[in-house]
C-alpha cells in the first residue's frame, strides 16, 4: 500500500461462511490491516454511526464498507441508502456484494450511490479471487476524499 494509514474494511454480511472466505481473502491479499466483521445491517448502521455497541469506537472511518443485500434486522438497501444519504459517510466506497442477479436490487443499488455491485460467485476460489481483487481496487487503486477515511471527526 502507498500511505502508512491503517486500512479497515467493513464486512456487513450474515452468512458466516461468505464472511469467513472474505476475511481470509482480504487478508492473505494483506489489502486491510483489519476487516471488522457485522452480522446485520442495524450492526453495520451502528458500527458507521457510533451508536449503540459502538457508541465508543475509536478512529477513523472503514476505507471500504462490502455488503451484502439480504440481511435480518436492517437490509443492505437501507443501509446503503442512509450511509450515502449522510454527509459523514457519502464518499467512503460501498461495494454490494449478493447473491441477487435481479434486476430491481441492481437498479436500487445504483439509484441509491452503489459504487459497485458484484454477484458473489459460488465457486470457493472464484469468490475468494473476487474479494481480493475487490479489495485491491477500492484500498489500492482506487483514491478517495482526503477526509473520507480520516479519524473520527464530530459526530
Amino acid at each position: 500500500m502507498t500511505d502508512l494509514q491503517p486500512v479497515e474494511i467493513l464486512l456487513a454480511e450474515d452468512n458466516e461462511t461468505d464472511a469467513e472466505l472474505a476475511i481470509r481473502a482480504l487478508t492473505k491479499s494483506k489489502v486491510a490491516n483489519r476487516v471488522v466483521w457485522v452480522k446485520d445491517g442495524e450492526e453495520a448502521l451502528d458500527y458507521m454511526f457510533r451508536r449503540g455497541d459502538y457508541a465508543g469506537r475509536k478512529g477513523g472511518d472503514p476505507r471500504l464498507v462490502l455488503l451484502d443485500l439480504k440481511m435480518p434486522k436492517v437490509d443492505g438497501a437501507q443501509v446503503l441508502a442512509e450511509l450515502k444519504r449522510d454527509a459523514r459517510t457519502r464518499s467512503i466506497p460501498v461495494v454490494v456484494m449478493t447473491s441477487s442477479k435481479e434486476e430491481r436490487d441492481l437498479e436500487e443499488t445504483y439509484r441509491n450511490g452503489v459504487n459497485s455491485y458484484v454477484v458473489k460467485p459460488l465457486d470457493f476460489d472464484q469468490f475468494v479471487e473476487v474479494v481480493a481483487k475487490i479489495g485491491l481496487y477500492w484500498v489500492v487503486v482506487n483514491k478517495v476524499v482526503a477526509d473520507a477515511c480520516s479519524p473520527a471527526r464530530d459526530r
